[in-house]
């Protein structure tokens, strides 16, 4: 794509939270006159902003304010969802009368309906999760911070001969809700992220790794030089990468492997799987699926969390969960309509767009940090492998069966002594969980999943 010269007028506004509420208000009582037995509506309005680099030039550059308002009917036990981005009374009329349409055509289901008032009667609490200043930069100083992000990473090193490009996003994000039981809530928060992703090059071997930093409020990024050179360091230490022989060996996980380790346990703890009787943790509350040393969390409320926020997608105010304990199961992650099939509670985890229906998911979900730091848990292992990279997709989370391409560097003596490329670790993931060993004392929040080095006992690693 050809390079474009950024606008520096400064990006519109998000329209006041008091008119959106008020917009939500007027979509209810649209809903309940055409027939409706109770409606729910979400608002999603904002600006996004997003810019890639390769080799200085501009490859990409998008600037967007963006609305849309998604309202769900029940027709008795019966439900539709809608979504439009046209706010005009005409169309809102037209696309009510229509989803109630839709609703009535639909299967019933007697587990389908809004939350209980009882269950908003927790205060909604205030997060600092709104940091505007990103918004208000001209978009000329966003492209030169990911500009010097790339120029780090390829003045770092001779050997870095390459990039891949490196990149700079933010948005404004807020959220509106309301429905006929009486909720009705909003709130706005902002991300921005910057990342680089160079090549590394020695004796015709080439090599690529990358680097991010992302944090609600902009000013708290890694500087563009620190994310360049984290990444430059990443690809370097690739170089020279081999296979290793087929071995069961401890395997070390650092925290960017880790947190897609925890995306697994994540979705295997969530109603939507659970409904589906498709996770390996069916049915195991109160039983001990981890070792002692696991203690995992799902924390909306999380200062400074990237998925933080004060109530889910139903409105119902936000909570912290710890869902393993000391290696017990104590809890699911559930929105209203799991937690009602399934005979428990919500625990404020309903996840939704506006064009569909909610569903299960995590919000600040993670391994709750130990006390050993990532050289003294290497230090600890003879033989194995530090995983930096996973690669794939070959984990089954009804069986626990977990298989996946990996790369890193292998361990001797306690100590990281050459760098692995095209291997397979593979377990399961209930032996995994009750294999844990260490816990490091290093969580890198780069997602709404994310945890601390972790090594488990062992693994089978498959090379030559």
């Amino acid at each position: 794509m050809a390079e474009h010269e950024a606008s520096e007028e400064p990006a519109a506004e998000v329209r006041d939270a008091a008119k959106s509420l008020d917009l939500c208000s007027d979509v209810l009582e649209m809903s309940l006159r055409e027939g409706a037995t109770c409606a729910e509506v979400l608002l999603h309005e904002g600006l996004e902003f997003s810019t890639a680099i390769r080799l200085g030039n501009v490859e990409k550059l998008q600037q967007a304010n963006f609305r849309k308002l998604g309202v769900r009917v029940f027709a008795g036990g019966r439900t539709a969802v809608s979504a439009t981005s046209d706010f005009s009374v005409s169309t809102l009329k037209g696309i009510i009368r229509d989803t109630i349409d839709m609703a009535r055509m639909a299967g019933e289901d007697r587990s389908a309906c809004l939350p209980t008032e009882d269950t908003y009667n927790r205060p909604v609490q205030s997060l600092e999760i709104c940091f505007p200043a990103s918004s208000d930069l001209a978009a000329g100083t966003k492209v030169e911070m990911a500009r010097r992000c790339e120029r780090a990473a390829l003045a770092h090193d001779p050997r870095i001969s390459n990039s891949e490009g490196s990149g700079f996003s933010d948005s404004l994000l807020q959220i509106s809700y309301a429905n006929t039981v009486g909720a009705r809530s909003s709130y706005r928060r902002t991300l921005a992220s910057l990342w680089a992703a160079p090549l590394a090059e020695m004796n015709g071997q080439k090599q690529r790794d990358s680097w991010l930093t992302a944090h609600p409020d902009i000013s708290r990024l890694q500087s563009p030089e620190g994310v360049g050179m984290e990444a430059a360091r990443r690809a370097l230490r690739r170089l020279g990468a081999r296979k290793v022989v087929t071995c069961e060996v401890p395997v070390v996980f650092d925290p960017r492997a880790s947190a897609a380790l925890l995306k697994h346990i994540a979705e295997s703890v969530s109603g939507t799987a659970l409904l589906r009787k498709a996770s390996f943790l069916m049915d195991k509350l109160g039983q001990q699926v981890a070792s002692p040393l696991v203690t995992m969390c799902d924390d909306a409320l999380l200062p400074f969390g990237l998925a933080s926020r004060p109530f889910d997608a139903e409105g119902i105010p936000s909570q912290m969960n710890t869902v393993i304990r000391s290696g017990v199961l104590e809890s699911y992650l559930l929105d209203w309509y799991a937690a009602r099939r399934l005979g428990l509670r919500s625990t404020a985890n309903s996840n939704r767009e506006p064009h569909g229906g909610p569903s299960s998911g995590p919000s600040n979900f993670h391994v709750a940090p130990g006390n050993a730091t990532p050289d003294e848990i290497i230090a600890s292992v003879r033989k194995g492998l530090f995983v930096t990279e996973l690669i794939g997709f070959g984990v089954d989370i009804v069986s626990g069966n977990y298989s996946q391409g990996a790369a890193g560097l292998w361990i001797e003596n306690g100590r990281l002594a050459f760098p692995v490329e095209e291997v397979t670790i593979a377990g399961n993931l209930k032996d995994m969980l009750m294999d844990v060993e260490a816990v490091g004392n290093d969580p890198v929040i780069l997602a709404e999943t994310f945890a601390p080095t972790l090594m488990i006992s062992k693994m089978v690693v498959s090379g030559n």
